[in-house]
């Protein structure tokens, strides 16, 4: 027993040697590319942005106190995306800032019961490493109205991403079937665990786990080198996106996105018009009601 005893105040002591903070970094205020005003960047074509709508974003920017901005990795028609790091936990993060007013709170609200389903489920249930989670939701203040921000774990790219890479446009044999079982295990979560739907199932929103370390601290390392090209109008810095490297090893592959996600409630008629054109079951063609198996259409479309 003493034995066991002393292996656990070792345990718990290193379980709680204080880490302090990471101190914020600077970054180069000069040496990077600036595009030619003529040239339309990114957000820059969309009317949020020629609206306000996007929150300026600067690359160094410290959220919350703790979460700062070190670089570019996308955007879309409501929100761009940034690798960040923590400060006080001393890890990496994606930060996902939506345009203001944007309508939210659905996403926000799956994001909250997937939690609350992994918390409450008496056992683990094997799909629930597949679906991506958040880390935290907030809102960053600002003068006319804050944007809300949501916070996760950074990925790899998106199965979208990932055909751009590969020469011939197509997965291998071995890394379609490891995928597939993977998403179809975590639509089972979500369907029985979670009782939703996810709707919009498209490679863009599969991503992949980063397993590998230095594709986050090679990326910092690129930003401090060579800062990202960028241009000014009116004020607003908009950033050209960074792509990772390429990993050693593919991460597992994980179902994200649930901004149209529907959650399935007992009696309720569901006939209304859901799913990408090209991947839209056809019980939603024909306006009948619809449930839990449109996800797996979609899935068969995809692949």
């Amino acid at each position: 027993m003493s034995a066991l005893s002393k292996w656990a105040r070792t345990a718990i002591r290193k379980s709680t040697i204080y880490k302090p903070p990471y101190q914020p970094l600077r970054f180069p205020t000069s040496g990077f590319d600036i595009f030619p005003p003529h040239i339309c960047l990114e957000e820059e074509s969309n009317d949020r942005f020629k609206s306000g709508k996007y929150l300026p974003v600067n690359i160094g920017d410290v959220f919350a106190s703790k979460y700062q901005v070190i670089g570019k990795l996308g955007f879309g028609v409501s929100s761009t995306v940034w690798l960040g790091r923590d400060l006080l936990n001393r890890e990496y993060v994606s930060l996902k800032i939506y345009a203001r007013n944007e309508d939210i709170k659905n996403e926000f609200s799956i994001y909250q019961h997937i939690k609350n389903a992994k918390r409450e489920s008496w056992t683990a249930h094997p799909g629930a490493d597949y679906v991506r989670t958040a880390i935290n939701t907030s809102i960053i203040p600002r003068a006319g109205g804050g944007h809300n921000c949501l916070v996760q774990k950074p990925m790899w790219e998106s199965w979208s991403d990932m055909l751009f890479r590969i020469p011939s446009g197509r997965f291998t044999e071995a890394l379609l079937k490891a995928a597939l079982k993977q998403l179809l295990l975590a639509l089972e979560f979500l369907h029985t665990e979670c009782k939703i739907v996810h709707t919009d199932i498209k490679g863009d929103n599969v991503l992949h786990v980063i397993n590998d370390p230095t594709l986050l601290t090679d990326f910092l390392a690129a930003e401090l080198q060579t800062p990202s090209p960028r241009k000014t109008i009116d004020d607003h810095t908009v950033y050209a996106s960074r792509r990772f490297g390429y990993p050693k090893k593919h991460g597992i592959a994980v179902l994200s996105d649930f901004g149209s996600t529907v959650l399935v409630k007992n009696n309720e008629r569901r006939n209304w018009n859901i799913q990408p054109d090209i991947y839209r079951a056809p019980e939603v063609m024909i306006k009948a009601d619809w449930s839990y198996t449109v996800d797996i259409w979609n899935v068969g479309c995809v692949v």
